[in-house]
């Protein structure tokens, strides 16, 4: 037992010395503001994962006239005040994170996904098929985001919830992706090195996948810390304009609608305030974190990634 716990030291102080060393953490933790929007992100993800451990969706989504006062200001008992149906709102804005995080992540990660396949094939192959698929990027790129988003989700049922604005930002991100690494994988293909692989008889699948995809990351890396952020502000607006959540769910888009639409014409301006900041808070720590990850990354990106 001791040999086996001295080698797993051996190889947890080996990692914590590369990491150490990385240039890359090195320079991303050096640049405060990355650091601060890192720091805004841990903290969200904390917020998120104590909210879904602790409350249940089904209580904060109910009405609690039997309990709360209706329209109650923020005070000791309820920090941030209670909306029109006496529900605690401090609940709801913190569950609101997991719901912003939940699906942001699931939009990310399919877009990103298929963005990939789009632009690693399009730079590889070339011709045809370069030119049939960002053609149709582009076309997809010439409609403003959230208008594109509003199309494509009144495609999708209404029994999806939030899913279906999952799978509309999906459509809309991917052209994003597929452009960024489209451009870093035909600099990837000049090198050498890809043909040395290619006349050694590597198929196309593992050249694409073990040689070009590992030195395209540094751009998807930000582009995805980066569309993090957009993909929370999207969801919540398609949210407030009734394409996302359902009425009473804990979402910060829904409750910015119901805020607007009702708190502030009474003077609760306590409804739509506390989800407004956590929602801009969020948002603010993706962006600050992708800028300074593109900095320490390679400040050449910086024309790469829009």
């Amino acid at each position: 037992m001791s040999t086996e716990s001295s080698q797993s030291a051996d190889v947890e102080r080996g990692v914590l010395e590369r990491l150490r060393a990385s240039p890359f953490l090195t320079e991303l933790l050096s640049n405060r503001i990355a650091v601060v929007g890192l720091s805004i992100i841990v903290a969200m993800f904390v917020v998120a994962i104590y909210a879904r451990l602790t409350y249940s969706v089904d209580a904060i989504v109910a009405t609690r006239f039997d309990a709360n006062p209706t329209e109650a200001a923020p005070s000791a008992e309820f920090w941030f005040g209670t909306d029109g149906q006496a529900r605690d709102i401090f609940p709801r804005v913190l569950y609101g994170a997991w719901y912003a995080l939940k699906f942001g992540t699931a939009t990310v990660l399919a877009s990103t996904v298929l963005g990939i396949g789009a632009g690693i094939l399009a730079a590889y192959y070339g011709d045809l098929a370069d030119n049939l698929i960002m053609r149709t990027m582009d076309v997809l790129l010439s409609f403003p985001s959230l208008l594109l988003a509003l199309a494509l989700v009144t495609i999708f049922p209404e029994s999806l919830g939030l899913w279906r604005a999952v799978a509309a930002l999906t459509l809309v991100y991917t052209p994003r992706f597929a452009r960024v690494v489209r451009g870093a994988a035909l600099k990837v293909l000049e090198d050498e090195y890809i043909e040395a692989t290619r006349a050694l008889g590597a198929t196309d699948p593992r050249l694409l996948v073990r040689h070009v995809l590992p030195n395209c990351l540094a751009p998807i890396t930000v582009q995805s810390t980066l569309n993090y952020g957009l993909a929370i502000i999207d969801i919540a607006a398609l949210s407030f304009l009734g394409f996302g959540a359902s009425p009473g769910d804990p979402s910060w888009g829904m409750m910015l609608s119901e805020g607007v639409e009702r708190g502030l014409f009474s003077g609760a301006w306590w409804w739509s305030f506390f989800p407004g900041l956590f929602l801009a808070l969020a948002v603010l720590g993706f962006n600050l974190l992708g800028d300074g990850m593109r900095d320490a990354l390679d400040p050449r990106m910086r024309d790469a990634v829009d």
